[in-house]
């Protein structure tokens, strides 16, 4: 009797600890089914581009764009680098065997390769006092705009670099109500069904432009929530105000999608606002709202799907990329994080997507390179920061 009691008893010892163990399971999986969303994975490509040739460095890269060849355009900007730490070849004499700066523009083909070069004063147009953006059109053409003292216009050439036009007149401030000039443009984007621009106008003024793309007349323009445009001071961005009526410079990105939206990064206001492609007003939504200086929102690109459900975001103050459903402008996730190794971000300027999913970041400033993001389909990633999306079995550090 003592040892069928005893044999009861550790039966009901272990059907109780099975219990027990089955619900720690079933909390277990369900704080990890909390902690994850289904979103897009991405994993860095660490061998991407491949090297430059003849000892060439980049300066700060503050443009990406995507032909129709998936072959990626990067703009950057020579005067940051340094004269006597990073261009010695450049100096007259040279103190060292290396190295130089590369030309303005480069174009490497998907693999990473270097294609071509070309970029730099030239005749019959102004170079911008300092470059910024750079856009490939419907016709493959590749437009450039700059948000130096003094720029006013934006450049168009061939992808091999002959000129074709400039649109605006250098050193016009006529401000944001001009349908003449701009006022230090920083991106470009195009429509192509309706043979449209979308100049982000940008560092001095405070607006979107719509242009035509044949003859790069101002169309109509406006400011935040569909306003005139005002060029009135309004002070630094303070995150417990109320929220401004009009953009605060810069105006860094303005992306039209296919579905009749125009998406717009009010960069030092932390907030995207969206809008129908006649300037009327449809939705907002704050990222890191108490984030100064900068800002948050810095470029934005689209999934490739027909939807183009998911919407990605630079945020170079934060050193990291949203992933967003762009309907909702829920964030799903994030990825990268401070730092220097791939991956990771010093000031993440300007995103872009190829016909593969797969993303292309640039970075300013400091960071002064270029990265891709390889896309590895739709599943279940973590829902805050992801940290370096570091390809899968590897990892950074030990």
């Amino acid at each position: 009797m003592k040892r069928n009691l005893a044999s009861g008893l550790a039966l009901l010892l272990s059907i109780t600890t099975l219990a027990f163990a089955a619900k720690a399971i079933e909390e277990t999986a369900a704080v990890i089914d909390e902690n994850e969303v289904m979103a897009p994975i991405f994993e860095v490509d660490p061998f991407w581009p491949q090297p430059l040739p003849n000892h060439w460095v980049l300066g700060s890269v503050v443009g990406v764009g995507i032909d129709a060849s998936d072959n990626v355009y990067i703009i950057h900007r020579q005067a940051p680098l340094d004269r006597r730490t990073e261009i010695g070849a450049a100096q007259d004499p040279p103190t060292s065997e290396c190295c130089s700066p590369a030309p303005y523009v480069l174009i490497f083909n998907p693999e990473g390769a270097l294609i071509d070069s070309w970029g730099g004063p030239g005749e019959g147009y102004s170079w911008p006092a300092s470059n910024h953006g750079i856009s490939i059109d419907p016709f493959g053409n590749v437009w450039i705009g700059g948000n130096g003292n003094g720029d006013g216009h934006v450049l168009k050439f061939t992808k091999d670099g002959r000129f074709l036009a400039q649109y605006g007149t250098p050193g016009t401030d006529v401000g944001s109500t001009s349908t003449e000039h701009f006022g230090r443009p920083a991106k470009i984007s195009f429509d192509a069904d309706n043979d449209e621009v979308y100049i982000a106008d940008g560092y001095r003024n405070k607006r979107v432009a719509v242009v035509d793309l044949n003859t790069g007349a101002i169309k109509r323009f406006w400011g935040a929530y569909g306003n005139v445009p005002s060029d009135e001071n309004t002070g630094r961005y303070d995150p417990n105000a109320p929220l401004i009526q009009q953009f605060r410079s810069p105006v860094h990105c303005a992306e039209p999608t296919a579905d009749g939206l125009v998406y717009v990064c009010d960069r030092p206001n932390d907030r995207i606002q969206v809008f129908r492609k006649d300037g009327t007003f449809v939705a907002e939504k704050r990222i890191a709202p108490m984030t100064l200086g900068d800002g948050s929102t810095w470029d934005i690109a689209f999934s490739r799907d027909p939807d183009q459900q998911y919407m990605y975001l630079a945020d170079g103050k934060n050193m990291k990329v949203y992933v967003m459903e762009r309907e909702s402008l829920e964030v799903l996730t994030s990825f990268g994080d401070g730092g220097r190794q791939p991956g990771l971000f010093f000031a993440v300027h300007s995103i872009a997507t190829d016909s593969e999913g797969n993303i292309y970041t640039t970075e300013t400033y400091e960071g002064k390179r270029v990265q891709k993001f390889l896309f590895m389909g739709v599943g279940e990633v973590a829902a805050g920061d992801q940290g370096a999306p570091w390809p899968a079995g590897e990892k950074i550090g030990g």
